[in-house]
């Protein structure tokens, strides 16, 4: 454990957020509560105390403070100061800034406390003081500005103590990422999500709302009726807006069955205007839940896009993360795939698994090469705090999960190997080795819809239980909605979830 004492509430997220990127393992408490803090350290002490201290030169009336004959200017500035205590050690940084620049004071905590981690661990992160930015996002909002790469580079590098080879990845998927929303409606456009909730089993490393299909098959149809109620009144409401990506995921789509499915697909087509449409993808993810009559269902309602998610392609490890496929599935998976005709399949990756190393992540990309996919994510594993490696960590003691710049590197030289090239990127809480997930793609079959969720550029209406649609208003405003978590309560109460939408509507429509 760590524990982290503040003077005053202010930036407990960045704090903590940077400490845990150097210190992965272990619980880090931050708080401006002393007493709270003081009683954590005496249930168990602590790998080391950090103290963060704030003093202003502004009083609470509001008046610059005045210096007095033994102060300088310097002690009259704003500054932040870090103090570490360790066992009988102690050591001390302090920054400069002005508190009335949010951002700028901000920047220069983070750039202390980040070298001041970086000595005491002797580790540098690939993405430096960046822990809840999407890194693309700065490179594409600079290139919009008409900044050069060097610009770019030099005030990543400035600001965000970030690695030459993060940030050069940074702009060539912006730059990327540019010419492909060339051709998205931002105005009049809109993507569509549509979310099943049911999956074979729950992954270990899983967060998402999703359910075991084997607990509710008997409420599918329940599901599915509630569902097109939604469908039909989404469809009504933007019969005057372009549909230009749809996304169906999960959970795993291809748990309902073929009946189920083209009854689905067939409500989707039936329901809202195709002409606009630019991609159309279906997340059949498991490799243990797809069939030939299944893919067949999907070819006839003009699917463009899937994905088969191997994870990985060691049987050890798909044993130990809950993934009931075999390695022998994915690739039977996806060959039925390209028989079938299907010519744009997604695999998703993890790398970080437990007890996986250098040697196993190159075995993973040899198998895939093999299959030469035409997109490649690959995934950093983040430990979020409803995951079963979170909640119960003692059921993998002793397996080390492991991420670092070999591995990485390695996955980015065998995607380019298959002409696949990086064309979205973005970054998680607490991800294995601080790197970030990589969407690969070969020429043409990049996933626009994967930009739109991460760009936040074009409204997102998002259907189902536990989705949130994301909405553009006027003027850039992005306006959330959620949509109820639990199946049970979704079915119980689609007509408040429409009602919600109704109201988000009368911002953007």
């Amino acid at each position: 454990m760590i524990t982290v004492c503040l003077n005053e509430a202010n930036f407990e997220y960045d704090i903590h957020s940077l400490v845990k990127a150097f210190y992965p393992g272990e619980d880090v408490k931050v708080s401006a509560d002393f007493e709270k803090i003081y009683e954590l350290e005496q249930e168990q002490e602590p790998l080391f105390r950090l103290q963060v201290s704030y003093y202003g030169r502004t009083e609470t009336d509001g008046k610059d403070k005045v210096c007095s004959r033994e102060e300088t200017e310097e002690d009259c500035a704003d500054k932040i100061v870090f103090r570490m205590l360790r066992e009988s050690a102690e050591d001390t940084a302090k920054t400069w800034a002005d508190f009335l620049n949010r951002a700028d004071t901000k920047n220069r905590l983070k750039q202390c406390l980040y070298r001041m981690l970086s000595k005491h661990t002797g580790k540098e992160l690939p993405w430096g003081t960046l822990t809840g930015i999407r890194p693309t996002k700065i490179a594409m909002s600079m290139l919009e500005q008409g900044k050069t790469d060097t610009e770019i580079r030099d005030f990543m590098e400035e600001n965000y103590l970030a690695s030459r080879q993060k940030i050069d990845l940074s702009i060539e998927i912006a730059e990327r990422e540019r010419k492909l929303l060339n051709k998205i409606d931002y105005r009049d456009g809109y993507s569509l999500y549509v979310g099943i909730p049911f999956c074979p089993s729950i992954c270990s490393y899983c967060s998402f709302s999703s359910s075991p299909i084997g607990a509710w098959e008997d409420q599918v149809e329940a599901y599915l009726d509630a569902l097109e109620q939604e469908i039909a009144f989404t469809a009504q409401a933007c019969s005057q807006k372009k549909l230009n990506t749809v996304y169906i995921g999960g959970g795993t789509p291809t748990t309902l069955t073929p009946k189920q499915l083209d009854r689905l697909l067939s409500k989707i087509e039936d329901s809202f205007d195709f002409s606009n449409l630019l991609e159309y993808t279906v997340e059949a993810g498991r490799p243990d839940s797809i069939t030939r009559e299944k893919l067949c269902v999907l070819r006839k309602h003009g699917i463009s896009r899937i994905s088969i998610n191997p994870q990985t392609m060691k049987q050890e490890t798909l044993d130990v993360i809950g993934r009931r496929h075999t390695v022998a599935q994915t690739i039977e998976s996806f060959q039925l795939a390209r028989e079938l005709g299907f010519d744009n399949i997604n695999m998703d990756l993890i790398v970080g698994l437990p007890g996986e190393n250098l040697d196993d992540a190159r075995h993973t990309m040899e198998e895939i090469s093999k299959l030469s996919p035409d997109n490649l994510t690959v995934h950093s594993l983040a430990i979020k705090r409803a995951a079963k490696f979170a909640m119960f960590p003692e059921d993998y003691a002793g397996m080390k999960m492991e991420n670092n710049w070999e591995i990485i590197e390695l996955t980015a030289k065998y995607a380019r190997e298959l002409g696949l090239l990086p064309y979205y990127l973005y970054r998680q809480k607490n991800m294995a080795g601080n790197f970030e997930n990589v969407g690969y793609a070969a020429q043409g079959k990049a996933g626009l819809y994967n930009i739109l969720i991460m760009e936040e550029k074009q409204t997102i209406l998002a259907l189902g239980a536990g989705s949130i649609s994301k909405c553009v208003a006027p003027g850039r405003k992005i306006v959330r909605c959620e949509n109820v978590k639990d199946v049970a309560q979704y079915i119980a109460r689609v007509d408040e979830m429409i009602e919600r939408k109704r109201q988000l509507f009368e911002d953007w429509i």
